[in-house]
């Protein structure tokens, strides 16, 4: 299983909603699936199907919830160097094309949110980003098209 990479605060919520999962949504769900197996024939009987397809997705989510726990890294902010981009960074960066600066925090895709600054390790631009200096220039192959960009600087 790959590594995920996680902030403490990315853990917290993943185990706050594996709680709620497990001690809430799984319950709950076997109720539904009790009360529909009350209304009789269960092969004509769409409460019981979409209570079944319910726990199914509530089972899948705790299991992916469990092994992304379990191969998680956590992010210290403490530890990182600067010298090289890592998960963890934070990158300010000049975007020849639109002639701006920007700024990425480069986390683990569970936490990652693009429009909020926050991009995955696994993108195109945090992946080109992994390991390059400041003052190093990067293109970026994204599905618009090449960006280039230049590590103004790196932060923990």
């Amino acid at each position: 299983m790959e590594k995920t990479f996680l902030t403490p605060e990315g853990k917290i919520q993943l185990e706050n909603r594996l709680n709620e999962l497990k001690t809430i949504k799984r319950p709950e769900v076997s109720k539904k699936i009790g009360i529909a197996r009350e209304f009789g024939d269960l092969s004509e009987n769409a409460e019981y199907d979409a209570a079944k397809e319910e726990q199914g997705l509530i089972e899948a989510e705790i299991l992916e919830i469990e092994a992304k726990l379990r191969n998680c890294v956590i992010i210290n902010k403490n530890e990182l160097s600067t010298k090289n981009v890592a998960v963890g960074c934070t990158v300010k960066l000049y975007d020849k094309s639109f002639d701006e600066e920007i700024e990425y925090e480069i986390i683990g895709s569970t936490e990652s949110d693009p429009i909020k600054g926050l991009i995955s390790n696994e993108s195109p631009v945090g992946k080109a980003l992994l390991g390059k200096k400041k003052g190093d220039k990067v293109e970026v192959e994204t599905p618009g098209g090449i960006i280039e960009y230049e590590i103004l600087e790196i932060r923990a």
